[in-house]
């Protein structure tokens, strides 16, 4: 892809330049702004929830629903944003949204009739899902070349970052400042955005001749089909699944509606998204890496801090610190490493480093025992976070230097769906994970107190004699009451070992299908030589890229 050609004119996709800005230092901080702000509301909604279901006095099913509609309508509109913003203008995609979001982020705590607060919270969801793909275009269309790669890597550290920090940022707002933080925050952040915005994007015009030939039904269809399934999945594992009809009719419902849209794009004479984008051997291939990315590092955003929650009972507070201190901020450290990186050598020997990193914490967490404390999580967090640091930016790289910028669009709307559905659904999967490898160890752990089992005897006469002091049949009760509690913990502890081990192998297919991908054709994303190899090219007449 040459620079020529993924800077074309605007009305060819994200990687299309709408003018210069006039102070393009206000669109990184958008750019910074804006993802971090979606990163965080989403991590705040789900870490914060047993708060907000407090604060609002719901059932616990009533909380679930309310984190699906946050969530689901953020999948809703991200895939059409690219488009949106194409034919609309940044400012008007980004800027406008980010004020209804502030005004919405305001009332949402002073709101006690449900119907009334789900409707804000999909309303609010809804504008969030702007705010990351807008951002990443403000990069395409306004900055200089030479300012992509740092542009993009504040871009993609802001998942890592927000998983590492979120939790000591609820745990923060909770005790502190109060649980209305979890919105407020919004109020504060988006209208600097908006500020950050105009001074940093130019006026764009509205473009008529996409507008007329716009594709309504492939944007409305494949968005209620991806959050449909989202939302599916994510109350499968509190509705049980097959056994619940509303599990099935969403997964259902979801699956025809994208069936349709396949249909859709294939009829439409001008198709929004159409298929054929991910035929692209490197392309479909980058994909699948992104997605799988998303998956091994779920290790990361809810296997560590959801075992210091149900094994050692820490609150978010006290298991925040170490994600801060060990992943955050070695993060924000190493954002300088991979853009060098980048520059110099081929982005998949990088995503190697990175997706490398992630598997080596995955091995490390399947030898996790219940008696593990926060800070013998330290060496799996900070090799994660070399590998959030490693990965995600390459792989945008990657993708982007295989992309045809006239069919970009398509590409975006993909894209989004493997960065936000996939991440979502990855947790609703790995929720389930747990809860069914949890029932197949307490079952298998069973078997030996039901069988009578030598050791367990022994287990319960000491446990027994322990108790003595409350009565001979309390502490008999007592003594079977504590040894089941114990087996629960260990089936625990056992399901966080097979998550570790679903991470570690997500890891290595994800390294496969790296392996299958070819060398990208030159670009403004191309490395340059350095040392041996540069001289070698020199001395023989070859091409650095």
């Amino acid at each position: 892809m040459a620079a020529s050609d993924a800077i074309s004119a605007a009305d060819r996709g994200p990687l299309s330049r709408g003018g210069q800005a006039a102070h393009p230092l206000f669109a990184v901080g958008a750019v910074l702004l804006g993802s971090f702000l979606a990163n965080f509301d989403s991590r705040l909604t789900s870490v914060g929830l047993p708060d907000l279901r407090g604060a609002f006095s719901l059932g616990f099913d009533e909380g679930a629903w309310l984190s699906t509609a946050a969530i689901g309508s953020q999948i809703l509109i991200a895939p059409a944003v690219a488009w949106l913003a194409t034919v609309f203008g940044l400012r008007r995609v980004l800027g406008i949204p980010s004020l209804v979001y502030a005004v919405v982020s305001l009332i949402i705590p002073f709101v006690r009739d449900y119907p009334t607060l789900i409707t804000l919270a999909i309303i609010h969801g809804m504008l969030l899902g702007t705010f990351v793909p807008a951002t990443l275009m403000i990069v395409f269309r306004n900055l200089p070349i030479r300012w992509w790669l740092p542009a993009i890597s504040i871009y993609s550290i802001r998942v890592g970052f927000a998983l590492d920090t979120s939790t000591s940022l609820v745990g923060f707002y909770v005790e502190h400042l109060g649980w209305q933080w979890l919105y407020w925050q919004g109020v504060v952040l988006a209208p600097l955005m908006t500020l950050m915005v105009y001074l940093g994007t130019p006026a764009e015009p509205v473009n008529r001749t996409l507008l007329e030939k716009a594709d309504w039904g492939g944007m409305l269809l494949l968005g209620s089909a991806v959050s449909m399934i989202y939302a599916g999945l994510d109350q499968g594992n509190r509705l049980d699944w097959l056994q619940s009809g509303t599990v099935m009719a969403l997964l259902a419902g979801g699956a025809v509606l994208f069936v349709l849209f396949l249909i859709n794009e294939a009829l439409a004479p001008q198709p929004w998204a159409h298929f054929n984008v991910l035929f692209s051997r490197n392309i479909g291939l980058s994909l699948a890496v992104i997605l799988l990315y998303t998956l091994t590092s779920l290790s990361n955003a809810s296997l560590v801090p959801n075992f210091l929650a149900a094994i050692t009972q820490l609150r978010p507070e006290q298991s925040g610190s170490l994600l801060l201190v060990y992943g955050a901020l070695p993060m924000v450290v190493l954002v300088p490493l991979p853009i060098w990186l980048l520059r110099h050598f081929d982005p998949r020997i990088v995503v190697v480093l990175g997706l490398s990193a992630f598997a080596a914490a995955n091995l490390m967490g399947t030898q996790l025992t219940h008696a593990w404390a926060r800070e013998d999580f330290i060496g799996i967090v900070v090799l994660q976070s070399i590998g959030q640091a490693l990965t995600l930016l390459p792989i945008i790289i990657l993708a982007l230097s295989n992309s045809d910028p006239a069919r970009a669009t398509s590409f975006a709307a993909y894209i989004q769906i493997m960065r936000l559905g996939g991440a979502e659904i990855g947790v609703a999967l790995m929720g389930t994970w747990l809860r069914v490898r949890e029932q197949v160890h307490s079952a298998y752990l069973g078997l030996n107190i039901q069988s009578g089992d030598v050791d367990v005897a022994r287990a319960l006469q000491r446990l027994t004699g322990y108790f003595a002091s409350h009565g001979g049949a309390q502490a008999k009760a007592r003594a079977v009451g504590t040894l089941a509690a114990q087996v629960q913990r260990e089936a625990n502890v056992l399901a966080y070992l097979d998550a570790f081990w679903l991470c570690f192998w997500l890891a290595i297919a994800a390294l496969v299908l790296l392996a299958l991908i070819t060398r990208a054709p030159p670009g403004p994303f191309s490395p340059t030589p350095i040392g041996l190899r540069a001289a070698w090219m020199r001395r023989f007449g070859s091409s650095p890229t």
